[in-house]
């Protein structure tokens, strides 16, 4: 395995940072912001594909955890909606940590799917969809008591993550595809590809 330098360590600890506090930003600035949680953003999730397609899937868990853990600070609100010390948990494990974390998991086809597009669109759609089962989970076991009777708690998770996460997974597909197409991302600086004449 080959070491790296020091100038490789800093540049990957660099975008690392850069790409969290982009992926921060566009979180907060949702097109739509749902009540107890989850909301639409423009392209939050692609900064940390983008860092696992470029760094590895290792390296990208470790920039989704700590995303799932910048994401838990700011939504520290949500914890007086639920009691007790399990539904902390699955709000802290399932909302956050994981599923936040597999974020990390977006560059898993660049070594099987060859087209860049292709490859980080298809990790898109995967993280996204585990993403929505993290908080699906959480809303079944600790948000149920919001359904309010009107209908089974699983349709109301499954309503109510997937009235943001489909748009969510749409919009980061496309953020993929676009990046893939536009940017260099196996270059050791990210650039603009070259157009084939």
């Amino acid at each position: 395995m080959n070491e790296l330098t020091k100038k490789q360590k800093i540049r990957r600890l660099a975008e690392t940072a850069i790409m969290l506090a982009l992926a921060t930003i566009l979180s907060e600035l949702a097109v739509v912001k749902f009540p107890f949680g989850g909301s639409v953003t423009i392209f939050s999730q692609v900064p940390m594909i983008v860092i696992s397609y470029r760094y590895g899937v290792k390296w990208g868990v470790f920039g989704g955890l700590t995303m799932g853990i910048i994401q838990m600070l700011f939504g520290m609100g949500n914890f007086a909606y639920v009691s007790g010390i399990l539904a902390y948990l699955i709000l802290i494990f399932a909302d956050y940590i994981i599923a936040f974390g597999c974020l990390g998991l977006g560059g898993m086809f660049r070594s099987k799917v060859k087209e860049p597009s292709v490859s980080l669109a298809l990790g898109g759609a995967v993280v996204s969809v585990i993403r929505f089962l993290c908080h699906f989970v959480s809303g079944v076991t600790i948000w149920g008591d919001y359904s309010q009777g009107a209908q089974a708690v699983w349709e109301y998770s499954l309503s109510y993550n997937g009235g943001y996460m489909l748009p969510e997974l749409a919009i980061t597909v496309f953020g993929c595809v676009v990046i893939g197409a536009l940017f260099d991302l196996s270059a050791p600086e990210i650039k603009i590809r070259k157009r084939k004449k």
